[in-house]
């Protein structure tokens, strides 16, 4: 029966055990052979008579042996008396030693070789915590009443606009990868009252920038009888609240990352749109916010609030979807937010229209027939509640929790401008 690396510690002195896993690292002394042994939990040590021939590092092995106590060894227990067996031939040099405690290479290294550098212990952890992040994503919203739901990633027409969409072939007729769930996630909300969906998203726009990529995983959420925006940022700190909470629980990756646990505050800091422009010093009538101004504002939230969290609400109703419900008394503005972490946009979120009469006239002034939005807005014509929801990037969280510098660090197979492998 095998015995995982960190059960060894657990393991009755002097009793038999097998353990299944990559050779780590190898140690040849005068007098002894270490072998360090890594699986999915951690790494064991093995200790061997000197000369005693290992196979190279990341080649698979079972090792069987006793477990012997040792201050020395992971857990304090270690293998002695072993027998080695390969599981595969030789394993070949990886591009990097993944033994040592940092992997010190370079991004294009790092994306080239992924499906062996995220081996690496530190590596790997960075992943275990968007994987926490996930489990607290969907605990949250499964106890506050919210059903998960699947929406197709082949759509008919784009969902934000027309410019930054991946067309494909859908046989003989055009059809696109699905830019975000916002539509199907709507109609949804006409069903379940609340809906959350974990899954990709195509972005077909050419930024080579350190935060954006052509297809990240979204974590998407919309529920319906909300009073405005406010309701929908409530739920948004309870998710983050949960979420930081299980990365909390997530064993050693968070020491392994050396990622920064936020606190999540009671009540996020919020200020308008107008107010922030303003506070960093940019022109009125600027329509967004630019990374700069983004980070001033992180700065600000932390000097004054104590919070790496900072919600900026009203944006300009011209920067914002036709779906997007504008601000009460004065339509210059909406009833939607962004969520900046650590200075930077993490979360886009707000309140929805949700009568066919005011989709109607949103669409129509862009000057396009709602005729075209059939599918969708049949939900509205059925009766909608007023709605709202948001999206929060996952790689871009975890991006920020373990201060990247640029978020395909922290991306399994990262898909951008220039990359489509491995």
């Amino acid at each position: 029966m095998r015995t995982l690396c960190t059960s060894l510690a657990t393991a009755e002195p002097g009793s038999p055990v097998t353990l299944e896993g990559w050779v780590h690292r190898r140690r040849e002394l005068a007098r002894v052979t270490f072998l360090v042994v890594r699986d999915r939990t951690g790494l064991a040590q093995v200790v061997l008579p000197a000369g005693t021939r290992v196979p190279p590092e990341e080649t698979v092995v079972r090792v069987t042996g006793t477990a012997t106590p040792s201050a020395q060894a992971p857990g304090g227990v270690e293998l002695t008396d072993a027998v080695v067996e390969g599981l595969t031939e030789p394993a070949a040099t990886p591009p990097a030693e993944l033994w040592r405690p940092r992997l010190d290479v370079s991004l294009p290294v790092l994306l080239d070789h992924a499906p062996v550098l995220w081996r690496h212990p530190a590596q790997r952890a960075r992943w275990e915590l968007a994987a926490a992040s996930l489990r607290g994503f969907r605990a949250t919203l499964d106890a506050l009443g919210f059903t998960e739901v699947a929406t197709p990633k082949l759509v008919g027409s784009a969902t934000e606009s027309g410019a930054n969409v991946f067309a494909i072939d859908y046989f003989g007729r055009p059809a696109y990868l699905a830019q975000s769930p916002q539509f199907h996630k709507q109609q949804l909300v006409g069903v379940f009252e609340r809906v959350y969906e974990v899954g990709p998203v195509f972005r077909a726009e050419p930024h080579d920038t350190v935060r954006h990529l052509a297809e990240y995983r979204s974590l998407d959420v919309e529920l319906g009888f909300v009073e405005d925006h406010r309701d929908v940022l409530s739920v948004l700190r309870e998710v983050l609240a949960g979420m930081v909470g299980a990365v909390a629980a997530a064993g050693d990756a968070v020491g392994r990352t050396g990622a920064r646990l936020p606190v999540v505050p009671e009540e996020i800091p919020v200020i308008h749109f107008a107010d922030a422009l303003a506070l960093v010093g940019a022109p009125a009538d600027e329509p967004d916010l630019a990374p700069e101004h983004e980070r001033a504002l992180g700065a600000w939230a932390l000097a004054e609030h104590g919070s790496d969290f900072v919600a900026v609400e009203g944006y300009p109703m011209a920067k914002r979807p036709f779906y997007t419900h504008p601000w009460p008394g004065d339509g210059r503005w909406s009833n939607s937010f962004d969520l900046l972490f650590r200075g930077m946009e993490l979360v886009t979120g707000g309140q929805r229209l949700h009568r066919a009469s005011d989709y109607e006239a949103a669409i129509r002034a862009r000057g396009e027939d709602p005729a075209a939005y059939a599918a969708y807005l049949q939900a509205f014509r059925h009766g909608m509640p007023p709605h709202g929801g948001f999206a929060i990037g996952l790689e871009r969280w975890v991006g920020r929790l373990v201060e990247a510098a640029n978020v395909r660090e922290v991306t399994l197979f990262p898909r951008d401008l220039h990359r489509l492998a491995p």
